[in-house]
C-alpha cells in the first residue's frame, strides 16, 4: 500500500491469474527438489551440490498448465514467483519420506527430482564433535528409498517419474532404476555433459519409458527442459486415456 509492487511481481501476478492453461486443471502434482542434509552433529552434515533448480522449474511449468502443485524441497535457495504453489521445506531424507508418503495418495502426478541422500550417519552427536589427533570414522546406514516406496503405493492412473544422475553405465543404470522403482518414466542426467549437473542453469536429459522408448533432448535451459518433461508426461497420460 502506497508503493508500486516490483515489476516482476506484477508480471507474475498477471501470468498466474490470466495466462495459466487448463491442461492439468483439477489435477494434483507433487514435485520434490533440492538436496537433503543428513546431520552428523549440530553443525555438520552429509549433503550434495543439488540447487533444486530443476525441480522448481518443473513445479512452475505444471502450475502454469493448470495443476494444483505442491513442491517438497530440501535445503535450497530456489524459490517460485507464483503464490499458488504450495511449498513444504524439509531438511533430511526421513522428513522428505514422511511428507511424500502423506501427500502421495491424493497425487495424480509425482515427479521425484530431489537428490535425496542414499546414506545417513547411524548416530547423530548431540554436541559438536571436537577435532582430535585420531581419525574420525562415521558409520552410515541406508536412508529410505522414497521413489521405490511410492512405486509400491502407486495405483492407476497415478503417474510416477524419477530422476537418475549417473557418472557411468548411464543408460543401463537408468533402465534398471525404471524397472526396480516401478516408475512410469526415468529422466537421466549425465555428469559427463558440461551443460548438465548440480547448480547449473542448463541441463541435458534423456527420458526412458516403460514401453522401451528413449527420448533424447539437446542441452537447454532448465525452464525449457521442464517444458519438454511436462509435454512428454502430457502425451503419456493422453496415450493411457
Amino acid at each position: 500500500e502506497g508503493r508500486m509492487a516490483e515489476p516482476e511481481e506484477i508480471v507474475a501476478y498477471i501470468d498466474e491469474h490470466f495466462f495459466r492453461e487448463k491442461t492439468f486443471a483439477g489435477k494434483k502434482v507433487l514435485v520434490t527438489a533440492g538436496p537433503t542434509y543428513e546431520a552428523i552433529d549440530p553443525v555438520r552434515f552429509i549433503g550434495n551440490h543439488s540447487s533444486g533448480k530443476m525441480g522448481w522449474a518443473i513445479a512452475e511449468e505444471f502450475y502454469m498448465h493448470g495443476a494444483e502443485v505442491t513442491i517438497i524441497s530440501g535445503p535450497s535457495s530456489s524459490k517460485t514467483k507464483y503464490k499458488g504453489i504450495q511449498i513444504l521445506r524439509v531438511k533430511c531424507a526421513d522428513e522428505m519420506f514422511t511428507e511424500c508418503e502423506k501427500a502421495f495418495a491424493s497425487t495424480d502426478i509425482c515427479i521425484m527430482a530431489a537428490a535425496v541422500a542414499d546414506y545417513k550417519p547411524a548416530t547423530v552427536a548431540t554436541q559438536k564433535i571436537k577435532k582430535q589427533d585420531a581419525n574420525l570414522e562415521l558409520s552410515l546406514v541406508k536412508t529410505k528409498d522414497i521413489l521405490k516406496h511410492l512405486g509400491t503405493l502407486k495405483k492407476q492412473p497415478q503417474f510416477l517419474a524419477g530422476f537418475a544422475l549417473e557418472t557411468n553405465n548411464e543408460k543401463e543404470n537408468a533402465l534398471k532404476k525404471l524397472q526396480s522403482k516401478n516408475a512410469d518414466i526415468i529422466i537421466l542426467n549425465s555428469l559427463q555433459d558440461e551443460s548438465a549437473g548440480f547448480g547449473k542453469d542448463t541441463n541435458k536429459v534423456t527420458i526412458f519409458d516403460r514401453q522401451g522408448n528413449e527420448f533424447n533432448y539437446p542441452a537447454k535451459s532448465k525452464k525449457l527442459v521442464a517444458k519438454d518433461i511436462v509435454e512428454l508426461i502430457t502425451q503419456k497420460i493422453n496415450d493411457k486415456a
